[in-house]
């Protein structure tokens, strides 16, 4: 089962520091994921990390970065997102609904099923009940190309096998571990990163 990273929704000091240590430590492959932000900070995030780990970000928005930074692709945030005119890559998608899996597993080298559990630090619900979930993976809905969206932790990544999930994302469960406010250490961060890659692998 795969493992992908999304960045926290804001910018914060120590992120180029912590995601550079993610890629030291065999993060495989990190979403960056700002919405409503100004293009020029991811840019200025990217630039202040080593360009031998371009090929393991994906980016949501501003696809251009793609090309000028030589990401590994983007990531369409909705199931009824057209990709960009003339764009060939990598391409990944989120979805919020069962049956619009199929048909973006078609369009997509992976797709996102999001609100798969309660969100962490969130109001949000989980968008289906597990024998929802347990009926798409009988019928093949759920597969190695589908990735298990929020609310997932270390707990539940179990319960994403045996769902038949080919991969999980994590933000909250790992992101939670670092105060951005009070902190500069982030080796809990790290050593629950490295719990993350286990429970997964």
């Amino acid at each position: 089962m795969k493992l992908i990273i999304m960045t926290k929704p804001t910018f914060f000091v120590e992120e180029d520091k912590i995601i550079t240590t993610l890629f030291e430590e065999g993060l495989e492959c990190l979403h960056l994921y700002k919405p409503d932000s100004e293009p020029i900070y991811s840019e200025r995030l990217l630039t202040l990390l080593s360009d031998n780990y371009y090929n393991k970000v994906i980016v949501h928005g501003h696809f251009y970065l793609k090309e000028e930074y030589r990401l590994r692709g983007i990531h369409l945030d909705d199931e009824r997102m057209a990709e960009p005119a003339h764009y060939k890559g990598h391409l990944s998608r989120t979805c919020t609904r069962l049956e619009s899996l199929k048909e973006a597993k078609k369009q997509s080298d992976y797709v996102f099923l999001r609100d798969v559990f309660d969100g962490l630090s969130t109001d949000h619900r989980a968008a289906f009940s597990m024998d929802e979930l347990e009926t798409a993976s009988r019928q093949g809905l759920i597969d190695k190309r589908v990735y298990a969206l929020g609310g997932v932790n270390i707990e539940n990544i179990r319960k994403c096998k045996s769902l038949g999930f080919g991969g999980v994302v994590v933000c909250g469960d790992l992101w939670n571990h670092f105060d951005i406010h009070h902190e500069l250490n982030y080796k809990e961060l790290i050593a629950h990163f490295e719990r993350l890659c286990k429970a997964v692998y």
